[in-house]
């Protein structure tokens, strides 16, 4: 059973699905707009970083990217350099399943085909004519604080590009399309059983799919700017497909072609990996539950610990699928206290910063936080079912702790 807590407003409140009452949500949207006089701006956006501030690194540094993984997740910052509101281009991670292709920006056209009337071939030049839109969107790998070493795959970006739900509808839906399908350019090697005699070894191009509603959403667009300059191959040019508010795995880089079909997609990415599995207790017997990894959840985490002036202060974000409400954090074993909201809102596709104050006293400490959301959604400790039960190191929201000494 998940323990009970109480928070800094001393009502009730428990972890997972449960929700607060309406009076402490409102507490919370109210606490929610307190004033952002600790930022300075920064060229890349609003940072929290204070003029005169000495950071202090945490002492639970992670483990550095194995070697055979090193080549698929790359560019991983320490937390302490995630210091502004805006990620740099050059400190967001980089994720590559099938490598990293390089693509002649000129000639490279993209396909839309399948169940529609009309397919369409666009160039670069097409995509940058049509009307252009931008959002300011989070992305978190959805193994990001599952594995010793991935603990920084996250990055808050400005993306702009042309509407996915606009191209779908010049192309014409027939009757019966369901779903949509993002074919990257990077291809790789897969083995799967039931090939002949006993297993089929192929190669294939990234590939994942969203649902027809979802793909009309219009915020998911085909990007072509990151950060007011033109995407970085590392980062999926000449195209990559943002659906805000998803997981990273679904944002499709080195766009190729997209399919719209009447019938369910399967493939690595959607049925055999990228699979959270959880077990569950239903009258005595144990039952594994297998979801695919979608759309991202509730979570903050401790950024970086300073000091100035003769007093500590903790920073962090939060990020979730509604607008954070508040954030509190938790020294040690002690009560939880409300941190600060601060910086840009923009609701829930970008992360929120957050501050605390701390008188610290000498030694080790473990600083904890919470996120809540306006709903009176609750960050998951890691005892927590939904985190205690799940086998499968994504989707891993639970509460992050940080260790940290003061000499």
């Amino acid at each position: 059973m998940p323990r009970s807590f109480v928070p800094s407003a001393s009502r009730p409140m428990r972890t997972g699905r449960t929700h607060m009452s309406h009076i402490q949500r409102r507490d919370l949207l109210l606490q929610g707009g307190a004033a952002a006089a600790v930022l300075l701006q920064g060229g890349a956006g609003m940072a929290f970083a204070q003029e005169g501030e000495r950071l202090i690194p945490w002492s639970d540094q992670p483990a550095p990217v194995p070697p055979p993984l090193a080549n698929v997740a790359r560019n991983l910052p320490r937390w302490e350099d995630l210091d502004s509101w805006i990620t740099p281009t050059g400190r967001f991670f980089q994720i590559g399943h099938y490598g990293w292709p390089a693509i002649d920006a000129g000639a490279w056209r993209l396909d839309i085909l399948g169940h529609v009337d009309t397919p369409l071939r666009l160039s670069l030049a097409e995509l940058r004519g049509r009307p252009r839109q931008e959002v300011t969107f989070t992305i978190e790998c959805s193994g990001n604080h599952g594995l010793p070493f991935l603990t920084s795959a996250i990055g808050n970006a400005r993306w702009a590009g042309a509407s996915l739900a606009d191209i779908l509808r010049q192309a014409g839906l027939k009757d019966g399309a369901k779903e949509v399908v993002f074919f990257g350019a990077d291809q790789g090697d897969e083995v799967v059983r039931g090939g002949t005699p006993l297993e089929l070894r192929f190669t294939t191009r990234f590939a994942r799919s969203m649902s027809l509603d979802d793909a009309m959403n219009p915020a998911t667009m085909l990007c072509y700017e990151m950060n007011g300059e033109a995407l970085p191959a590392a980062h999926g040019a000449p195209t990559r497909l943002i659906a805000p508010g998803w997981y990273g795995i679904a944002n499709v880089k080195w766009l190729q072609r997209i399919e719209v079909r009447d019938t369910r997609f399967v493939n690595r990415f959607m049925g055999r990996d990228y699979v959270t599995i959880r077990e569950e207790r239903r009258n005595g017997e144990t039952i594994i539950q297998e979801t695919a990894v979608g759309r991202e959840l509730l979570k903050s985490a401790p950024a970086r610990v300073t000091f100035r002036d003769g007093r500590h202060r903790i920073a962090g974000m939060a990020w979730g699928p509604a607008p954070i409400a508040a954030v509190e954090v938790r020294i040690d074993d002690g009560p939880w206290m409300r941190a600060t909201l601060t910086g840009p809102d923009q609701g829930p596709s970008a992360w929120r910063i957050w501050t605390l104050d701390w008188p610290a006293e000498r030694g080790e400490h473990r600083i904890t936080s919470r996120a809540i959301d306006a709903s009176g959604q609750v960050q998951p400790a890691m005892d927590d079912p939904l985190i205690a039960n799940k086998r499968t190191y994504w989707e891993s929201n639970g509460q992050v702790t940080r260790l940290i000494r003061i000499g």
